[in-house]
């Protein structure tokens, strides 16, 4: 449910960089905001959160002891434990599969900004405001990617699985390939397997698998 006071809305920040964690509860402060717990790690909010009663938890997206998908983890965890609780993810960079990760949890109360791209104060208090009102708040940049990931099912694939899918639309063989690319059959072999799973191209016995995913990425 969204919070009955929108103006003093409760806060939780998580982000291992002192200089971040700490500038966002200024801003936060600055906004109107009651900043209840600041933390450097998502294990140790989660501890807390039960405790603290936040409105919206605001997380980074890499922290300890990974640098991964702490961020994420925790807002997952925190939507699912914590409903009432809404959850703003921050990160440097577009991670189209959280992003993905996170909406597909839950109904509302989420977001995910760049860091980089927050241009004002009032744009940060806004988002903050939407999310605990129960709303979905996407930098343009992620929705982009998400809807790339929808579209496109090559954009699954890394960047040197592109590469051995090029030189499959070129005819090449698995030898072939790894002379061109300076690796082992072994490596391109894997390579292969892994297109073919992220194209949904299962082993029928009636269809070529290597065949439809050059038709796949010419037809991309």
């Amino acid at each position: 449910m969204p919070p009955s006071d929108p103006s003093r809305l409760r806060i939780v920040v998580a982000d291992d960089s002192v200089l971040l964690r700490e500038g966002l509860v200024r801003l936060f402060d600055e906004a109107g905001f009651e900043t209840v717990g600041a933390f450097g790690d998502a294990d140790s909010l989660l501890v807390r959160i039960a405790e603290l009663q936040p409105d919206v938890a605001v997380l980074d997206v890499r922290m300890p002891p990974t640098f991964r998908d702490e961020g994420v983890r925790a807002a997952i965890r925190i939507r699912a434990d914590h409903p009432s609780v809404a959850v703003l993810l921050l990160s440097q960079y577009v991670e189209g599969t959280y992003a993905q990760e996170l909406l597909s949890a839950g109904n509302g109360g989420t977001g995910y900004l760049l860091k980089d791209r927050i241009a004002s104060l009032e744009e940060l208090k806004d988002a903050v405001t939407r999310v605990a009102e129960g709303g979905t708040v996407l930098d343009p940049q992620v929705v982009r990617e998400l809807l790339v990931r929808r579209t496109d099912p090559l954009a699954a694939l890394t960047p040197r699985e592109t590469e051995v899918m090029q030189l499959m639309a070129e005819g090449r063989t698995n030898a072939g390939i790894a002379q061109r690319l300076t690796i082992g059959v072994g490596a391109v072999e894997k390579n292969v397997t892994a297109i073919f799973q992220k194209l949904g191209l299962e082993d029928s016995g009636d269809d070529h698998r290597r065949v439809l995913a050059v038709l796949a990425s010419l037809q991309r």
